[in-house]
């Protein structure tokens, strides 16, 4: 599939159900989030799986690339990494007495950040300006990145010995954050009789690609939200900043990428305009990292709990 013939609109539908299908025989017994991951790719917004190890996360970026026709880059984080070794580095060259620089794995369509909190701060924050901007500064000098562009981040939540807890500026980057869990028992029968996933990552085709997601994105932001559902969505941000177990609530940005979020999971849904429960769907993965507890409590919890106060008018 060439970039330079993006597919007819009218076929896009049927090529998104193709790639959804497709991800879901990879990522088997998890459809519901392979639909918010690709809920969160056609809103434009990147996505941070937190779980346990082998669960799938790196599974499913790498399937989500294959299905996208995206170039795909995996950085593994570790406490030594250096903001240069994602974003390149600037190298003096004798021959024309000038620096040259060199483009480092950011520089692709999707990017898999492996165990982003293994990393230092100052090396998370080397994805800030990609990941807000879609470019990268070095030495004074802009470099922008290839559209799409797509941060995917890998964490697990258990194992904190030599990991740094993302800074509240880093969370707010990703429009998600999804976790995967155990697969149920006919899932995990299926895996242990299948084909190995590696194998199937390798057959896998492109379904779509740049120009046909660009497409998606134009057609998400164009679902219609009604006023009534824009009171709704504004009542849940409200609530958050003033519920008594929340430090800081969700942020006009992160009510912007609710509405994106929740165009999309329409769109996905075959729907040209937004239903509360479009809202619901996406609300606990898209708010519980944001807001901060005032008393140790739970994100999830209290974003399911923000769902429950809020009514429905």
């Amino acid at each position: 599939m060439s970039a330079t013939t993006p597919l007819p609109e009218e076929t896009l539908p049927q090529r998104l159900e193709a790639a959804i299908a497709q991800v879901n025989r990879v990522l088997l017994g998890k459809s519901r989030q392979v639909k918010l991951a690709f809920a969160c790719l056609i809103a434009g917004g990147h996505l941070l799986l937190e779980d346990v190890p082998g669960v799938g996360k790196t599974t499913l970026a790498h399937a989500l690339a294959a299905s996208f026709a995206l170039e795909f880059q995996r950085v593994q984080f570790t406490s030594d990494l250096l903001p240069s070794d994602i974003i390149g580095v600037s190298v003096y060259e004798r021959e024309t007495g000038l620096f040259r620089f060199h483009p480092g794995p950011i520089f692709t369509g999707l990017l898999l950040a492996d165990e982003i909190n293994r990393a230092t701060p100052k090396t998370q924050s080397a994805l800030l300006e990609a990941m807000a901007e879609g470019q990268v500064t070095v030495d004074g000098q802009t470099h922008a990145l290839a559209q799409p562009f797509f941060v995917v981040a890998t964490q697990n939540p258990l194992d904190l010995h030599g990991t740094f807890p993302l800074p509240d500026s880093q969370l707010d980057r990703f429009m998600l954050r999804l976790s995967l869990d155990y697969p149920d028992a006919a899932a995990e029968r299926a895996l242990l009789t299948g084909s190995d996933r590696r194998d199937l990552l390798a057959r896998l085709t492109p379904q779509l690609d740049g120009e046909s997601l660009a497409a998606l994105h134009r057609q998400s932001q164009a679902v219609t939200a009604s006023p009534a559902l824009l009171d709704y969505l504004q009542a849940l941000l409200l609530a958050s900043r003033r519920h008594a177990d929340i430090r800081v609530g969700l942020s006009p940005r992160a009510g912007l990428a609710l509405l994106g979020a929740a165009r999309a999971w329409a769109l996905l849904s075959g729907r040209r305009h937004v239903l509360p429960e479009d809202v619901q769907a996406l609300f606990v993965p898209l708010a519980a990292h944001r807001l901060v507890p005032a008393r140790g409590a739970n994100g999830d919890a209290l974003a399911r709990a923000l769902l429950a106060d809020v009514a429905v008018d």
